[in-house]
């Protein structure tokens, strides 16, 4: 009898194995992207890498370069628009950029990258949006996309008076939730 059932045991392993392996290595894998080794569990950078340096175009066709924020503390959001959670964030960012902080506020968005429009036709639908006060730069092809390694619109980036990526996180921050992270920061 129980020579009978290890032999029908064995499909059920042959079965369930691959499925306990792959669940495992999703968690594995879910709960490292997670991770930011920069900052702290309190949000204070222990020792922040140098943030990858950019120097994008804004939409008048001016540069702007992070270099240009030197002493500063940065948030910088990362969307597209056809995220439809970009864009429910959109009005909350544009208040925030205009208020007077001691940080800069920046958006980047990332023509012909991952679905967004041509940098033509971003331009005249975002000429079409009141969204006055938002700095907005476009990483042509996301190529500083890449550098910073964003996986998910939108994803907010926090870098220190020092220049140092201090802080990523995926997904919406509230204005409330921006400049706690903001103060967190050197």
């Amino acid at each position: 009898m129980t020579h009978l059932n290890n032999v029908n045991a064995r499909p059920l392993r042959r079965k369930w194995l691959p499925l306990l392996l792959l669940t495992l290595s999703a968690v594995l894998l879910l709960s490292a992207c997670g991770q930011n080794g920069a900052a702290s569990s309190s949000g204070q950078t222990a020792s922040a890498k140098p943030a990858p340096q950019f120097d994008l175009k804004d939409l008048s066709g001016s540069e702007v370069k992070l270099a240009d924020f030197k002493g500063e503390k940065v948030y910088i959001k990362y969307w597209a628009s056809w995220c439809s959670i970009c864009l429910a964030g959109m009005e909350e960012l544009n208040t925030l950029a205009g208020q007077d902080n001691d940080y800069k506020v920046i958006s980047i968005v990332a023509p012909n990258f991952k679905g967004e429009k041509s940098e033509a036709d971003f331009k005249k639908w975002y000429a079409g949006l009141d969204e006055k006060n938002t700095t907005v730069l476009l990483d042509q092809d996301g190529k500083y996309a890449q550098q910073l390694g964003v996986r998910a619109y939108p994803t907010s980036f926090y870098i220190d008076s020092n220049g140092g990526l201090a802080k990523t996180v995926p997904g919406h921050n509230a204005n409330d939730v921006i400049a706690t992270n903001i103060n967190d920061i050197p």
